[in-house]
């Protein structure tokens, strides 16, 4: 399946559209957040947690690499590599035990974590467009395939 392409004006619809992703994954899954600072990788985040039922706060844990939430009987890992100096620094982490089980595992700045993470379902690119963003969905096997034509046929 090719990429998938979605348009949030403001930060109201890219939460719904975070809410619309978390129901695709079914909580399970990788999935990789790229973008520039403040494009809104943590807003699309938020959107998936409280698409899951949570309704407290949702923090970017950009000082403490991860910040877990127990929703129902699903567990999201929100992780935000911005400030990560080495990726060793993630085996110090423990970072195999979070992506192995039934969790689903938001990454903010994969690429810092380069050789050590395990491959995404789904890239998520957010990108300035005219008054809001553009997030490009780029499936990477056949978990990420499923969420995409989930994801389009809701569109209809």
């Amino acid at each position: 399946m090719p990429d998938v392409s979605f348009y949030a004006a403001d930060e109201a619809q890219m939460l719904a559209l975070g809410a619309r992703i978390a129901q695709a994954t079914g909580g399970r899954g990788v999935i990789y957040l790229h973008g520039d600072l403040g494009a809104g990788k943590t807003t699309l985040s938020r959107g998936l947690i409280r698409g899951f039922g949570h309704t407290g706060k949702v923090k970017s844990p950009t000082f403490t690499l991860v910040e877990p939430y127990e929703i129902g009987a699903v567990r999201v890992f929100h992780f935000d590599l911005y400030r990560l100096v080495d990726p060793e620094e993630l085996e110090f982490l423990g970072i195999r035990d979070y992506f192995e089980g039934d969790a689903l595992c938001l990454v903010e700045w994969p690429e810092r974590g380069g050789g050590v993470l395990p491959k995404a379902d789904l890239d998520i690119t957010i990108a300035p467009h005219e008054a809001g963003r553009r997030l490009r969905l780029s499936p990477r096997g056949e978990r990420g395939q499923a969420w995409c034509a989930a994801l389009t046929n809701d569109e209809r």
